[in-house]
């Protein structure tokens, strides 16, 4: 067998681990604390855009919608759920209120219904609608021998073009669509629609499914 020559032997390079680190790139210090800002910078952004053009908190203050939300609960209101679909009975909504405050009630009747309010009864159209978010609460009223709703009767009256009529579930305490300070709700008042309790923790729910 014939030796081959050294000239066309297959050559090997030798790079060293030394070498092999140097060649590849080293993030420097400057370089990680870029990255650390851009990453900041966009997670800042998008609370920015889910705090004001999507979700929003709120803290319910008051006892106008118990049983079902207390003082102190902690809700996310969905703010473009309107913007793609109008408000749906049974809803419930936050809306600026004529004094300055934001109010959460339950949608009752919808633009162009007459609506009437007598007891605990309410009537749509002329037909009484069921109300099963205070069922119970009416139920043990009529236990102890009264109303649950001890204000005064709304008279029937049309909802205009746009505007909602909208209740509190503590009936006997609720200052809302019945009174001339409140009236109807425009739609552009209203902020949204109340999605998740989520606080305190043992209350943790969906309010809509």
């Amino acid at each position: 067998m014939m030796e081959q020559n050294e000239q066309d032997q297959p050559r090997v390079s030798s790079v060293t681990t030394a070498e092999a680190v140097a060649a590849k790139p080293v993030k420097t210090a400057k370089s990680e604390t870029w990255e650390w800002i851009k990453a900041l910078v966009i997670a800042g952004v998008l609370v920015i855009i889910i705090r004001w053009f999507l979700f929003s908190p709120f803290i319910v203050d008051g006892d106008s919608m118990r049983p079902n939300f207390s003082t102190g609960e902690r809700l996310i209101v969905n703010k473009i759920v309107y913007d793609i679909r109008a408000p749906k009975r049974g809803e419930v909504i936050v809306f600026h209120a004529p004094e300055g405050k934001d109010y959460i009630k339950r949608v009752i009747a919808l633009p162009g219904e007459t609506v009437k309010v007598t007891g605990d009864k309410v009537f749509i159209n002329g037909q009484e609608i069921d109300q099963p978010f205070i069922k119970e609460a009416i139920e043990q009223a009529n236990k102890e021998g009264h109303a649950y709703n001890t204000l005064s009767d709304f008279p029937e009256t049309k909802v205009p073009d746009g505007e909602l009529f909208a209740m509190g579930d503590n009936r006997p305490n609720s200052k809302d669509s019945r009174a001339k300070s409140v009236g109807f709700v425009p739609f552009e008042k209203i902020v949204g629609r109340a999605e998740v309790i989520f606080w305190p923790l043992n209350k943790i729910s969906f309010i809509h499914f």
